[in-house]
């Protein structure tokens, strides 16, 4: 399915993507319209395909931002506090803040948070996202801010959150991020073969990586689904030099 989704433009691209139905929602092809994937991906980025961004980090193929963003969109509105964890290339991160954020310094201006362990990246999205203005507006006025931080322990400092996204593979779903989220809110992570904190190669199922996604409801009480497989780099210790 993903190849026949590529393009020769971003929009041929987004506008493919929802063709086959992969974007449901117009407000997630308008964000994903917004952010050309050229000032993200280095080579190829109007390929349906994950691409190497350096650092054994890669930028996700886009039909993956498409489900993030489709699983999200209810907790994806003006004014709402975002935590992109994994941000990479910085490339969701501009589509999240296109879905929450009004102009700057409106009433509801809405934040985005990405955080990466990897310096290096944390600089690559800053440069990427300067590369157009909505983007250099978006860091100036604090709707979007990068941070050099450990992912797995989301960052409370901004928190409740809204919605999470993590865009690497975690060897567990971790409490401190279901924590953080706001009631109601929700999580969207790939996780490496777990299930309700059991992993289950070691109960003989095989491995494997899955999107989980859990909801914290307005009561406070939390409710996870599993819903389908995937292959992330993972969400680890930042690279030994």
């Amino acid at each position: 399915m993903a190849w026949y989704c590529s393009g020769s433009t971003n929009t041929e691209l987004i506008e493919n993507l929802y063709k086959a139905r992969l974007i449901k929602n117009e407000r997630v092809k308008a964000a994903m319209i917004g952010v050309d994937r050229a000032h993200y991906a280095p080579t190829r980025p109007y390929s349906d395909s994950p691409q190497p961004i350096g650092h054994g980090a890669t930028i996700s193929a886009p039909h993956m931002h498409c489900h993030a963003c489709e699983y999200l969109i209810d907790y994806l509105q003006p004014g709402s506090r975002v935590l992109d964890i994994g941000s990479g290339s910085g490339y969701l991160t501009h589509v999240l803040a296109n879905l929450v954020t009004g102009r700057p310094g409106t009433s509801a201006p809405g934040q985005v948070i990405g955080i990466d362990h990897i310096p290096e990246l944390v600089d690559l999205a800053r440069s990427n996202m300067n590369k157009s203005e909505q983007g250099r507006q978006l860091q100036e006025s604090g709707q979007v801010k990068f941070i050099t931080a450990d992912g797995r322990l989301g960052w409370k400092e901004n928190a409740p959150y809204d919605a999470i996204h993590v865009g690497a593979a975690a060897e567990e779903l971790h409490p401190v991020l279901v924590e953080q989220l706001r009631a109601p809110g929700r999580l969207f992570i790939p996780v490496e073969s777990e299930n309700n904190g059991i992993h289950l190669s070691s109960l003989g199922f095989g491995g494997g990586q899955y999107i989980w996604v859990v909801d914290k409801k307005a009561d406070g009480t939390v409710h996870k689904e599993k819903v389908f497989q995937v292959s992330y780099v993972p969400l680890t210790d930042a690279p030994r030099s």
